[in-house]
């Protein structure tokens, strides 16, 4: 089996060697070794969606008398949440530095770990600053998760299949929401659990779940396109031929042969400088690519959902208990979004997807912001508003993370995966909560109006630049779209922008 053929690691030995391990991985047909990766690497999302839901829908209970931690809502949704993001930014680029240094398969075991533990801890909270710690920490470890896991998964899902896969994996957070909405309807429910139970169950849940997904990571290998590059030439070429033969079994029939080979000055490891100079001076449009589309999609999102309970609450009289239904109709339309359109990323194109992604969902968060001002909506109907654009806008947002992770050299991916993450986080959560939080609260229409205009508005601006900057990713191998800095060429290549 593969994990067999990985357990015995060749020490690292440095030099020049050609190879068609990319090829092959990207010839590959889908197959059961796939879907192991998916469910090992992707399902983790579901758990975080999961989790981050029953946080903001617990923060009434937890400010209850009875609840065992002396915190207020305001603290949950307000200090706790900063914490989380700042968590989340500094886990990304910590972790991301050292996923492309020690490799894929070592941190996205690590981050998980810090993921688990934080939150187990975070469960048995008695002190507010318990709790605040324990957020932090939860979110230094799934910004870790995001780094390692995007650049793990773009380097073995075949190219065939990279966009859609990519798309449907970070669109699963929402199947997470919709249960973490739902569940926070039983787990609040004082006739089933006491006051101070409900709410620490919902984080033991989360562990529990976590440690499944923890065991069937376990045999995720390591990506062969780091190992031949990092001086494990060996052992990459012994897991592409042990999976080859897993596939050839499982399809009967023997495999086209490669589609070329790529001659690799092997390293150790790449320094911090020259990752940093490859991003913005080797590819400088690509750059502007990534930070436009993390933004535009970060206050997107902080427009409709941050106050998202507040307007419903505010406007149209909706209990606080039963916004976890509304939210769960929501969060269906984001999953949906990514796993019916997540094809046409790979077969219509990159650049048409994207753009059109990003630019029908602002224009059609103008339209519900000139309804909701008329003031002809009802929570029904503003909610299946905000379905529809979230539709698009979850398709487009998920191509974020695809493109930082493909359109940059493989030394560098992981790093531009956490440095696009953090200044989109940052964003979304920092600048975001500042901006709306007021104009949500106000209970003036006008005033929640404009937060929607802020939020499309970006999000149309990232369309444009996608409709200009965006790379024709679809079907490429990743050393065709960005060639590696370990790559042998007989001159300096020019800047690719």
């Amino acid at each position: 089996m593969t994990r067999e053929s990985t357990r015995a690691s060749v020490p690292a030995t440095t030099g020049t060697v050609t190879t068609a391990v990319p090829a092959r991985l990207d010839r590959l047909p889908w197959s059961r070794w796939h879907w192991m990766i998916v469910i090992g690497l992707g399902t983790v999302w579901i758990l975080d969606g999961l989790e981050v839901t029953i946080v903001g829908n617990i923060a009434g209970r937890l400010a209850e008398d009875g609840s065992g931690l002396d915190i207020t809502a305001a603290q949950v949704t307000g200090t706790a949440a900063a914490l989380y993001v700042a968590g989340a930014c500094s886990g990304a680029l910590f972790f991301g530095w050292l996923t492309d240094r020690y490799g894929r398969k070592k941190l996205f075991m690590v981050t998980l770990a810090v993921y688990l533990g934080a939150t187990a801890l975070t469960a048995l909270s008695m002190e507010s600053w318990w709790f605040f710690l324990f957020r932090f920490l939860t979110g230094f470890g799934i910004g870790g998760e995001y780094a390692a896991i995007n650049s793990a998964i773009d380097e073995l899902i075949p190219s065939l299949y990279r966009g859609r896969v990519d798309l449907i994996i970070n669109g699963s957070y929402w199947l997470g929401a919709i249960g973490g909405a739902l569940l926070s309807i039983v787990m609040l429910d004082t006739d089933i659990f006491a006051v101070n139970v409900g709410w620490r169950l919902s984080f033991a849940l989360g562990v529990v779940l976590g440690l499944v997904i923890l065991l069937v990571r376990r045999h995720v290998p390591e990506s062969p396109r780091w190992q031949f590059i990092h001086g494990h030439g060996e052992d990459a070429e012994k897991l592409v031929s042990s999976v080859e033969r897993e596939v050839e079994e499982e399809h009967g029939r023997p495999l086209p042969a490669p589609a070329g080979e790529i001659t690799i000055h092997q390293r150790r490891s790449i320094g911090f400088g020259l990752i940093a100079k490859t991003v913005f001076r080797r590819y400088p449009r690509r750059a502007v690519l990534g930070l436009s589309l993390f933004i535009g999609q970060a206050f997107l999102y902080n427009a409709i959902t941050f106050g998202f309970g507040t307007i419903l609450t505010t406007f149209f009289d909706v209990p606080t208990g039963h916004t976890g239904y509304y939210f769960a109709v929501i969060a269906a339309g984001n999953f949906l979004g990514p796993l019916l359109l997540g094809k046409l990323f790979d077969t219509v194109g990159r650049r048409v997807m994207i753009s059109s992604t990003y630019l029908l969902s602002g224009l059609l968060l103008f339209g519900t912001a000139w309804l909701f001002g008329s003031g002809v909506l009802t929570a029904t109907t503003l909610t299946a508003c905000w379905c529809v654009v979230l539709f698009f806008a979850s398709a487009g947002a998920s191509s974020a993370y695809l493109t930082v992770s493909e359109v940059f050299p493989m030394e560098t991916r992981a790093m531009a995966i956490a440095f696009f993450y953090a200044i989109g986080t940052a964003a979304g959560g920092i600048s975001g909560p500042l901006i709306f939080a007021d104009l949500t609260e106000s209970g003036v229409p006008s005033e929640t109006v404009l937060a929607f205009q802020i939020g499309a508005g970006l999000m149309c601006a990232a369309g444009l630049v996608a409709a200009f900057l965006a790379v024709k990713a679809e079907r490429r191998s990743l050393e065709d779209i960005a060639e590696p800095l370990s790559a042998a060429r007989d001159e300096a290549e020019p800047s690719r922008g």
